[in-house]
């Protein structure tokens, strides 16, 4: 499940991908038009600025803006950084792998082949999706009233 970390994240560099290029946003003001906690948004910008997914800027004029175009951030990468692995459980992990303490035959295990495909179905979708995808999604969605997405 994704968390509120992650999903305040992806909000706010949606927003982000919205500002004009080298223009920077303040903070506050993608806290409020988002409906994130200030305190909460600065932490994960702060992640985001050490992944390289943003650069900020101190002073007047200052702010948080992207640091490379949205068509090139992946929102599986995003997540990655936020929340960590992609998969439903460690064992299924291509990033955090770890060996269930209770499986006795990995290679044979059944739960563990259905949350392999789990994980490559959640991670197909998340890592062929870009930020300017997304973002773009968002303002299809106000005009149709929905989106379907199909997998």
């Amino acid at each position: 499940m994704l968390t509120k970390k992650a999903k305040y994240g992806l909000k706010a560099l949606v927003r982000l991908a919205k500002v004009e290029p080298g223009r920077p946003a303040l903070v506050a003001d993608v806290a409020e038009a988002e409906q994130i906690p200030k305190k909460f948004l600065d932490a994960i910008l702060g992640d985001l600025r050490n992944a390289g997914f943003v650069h900020s800027k101190k002073g007047k004029g200052g702010g948080y803006a992207l640091a490379r175009p949205a068509k090139e951030i992946s929102i599986g990468a995003v997540i990655r950084v936020l929340d960590g692995p992609l998969a439903p459980i460690q064992c299924a992990s291509k990033t955090g792998y770890r060996r269930c303490d209770d499986c006795s035959d990995e290679k044979h295990c059944p739960v563990r082949m259905v949350m392999l495909q789990v994980r490559e179905a959640i991670a197909g979708v998340l890592d062929r999706t870009t930020l300017e995808q997304m973002s773009e999604l968002g303002e299809i969605g106000a005009i149709a009233g929905e989106v379907e997405w199909v997998i």
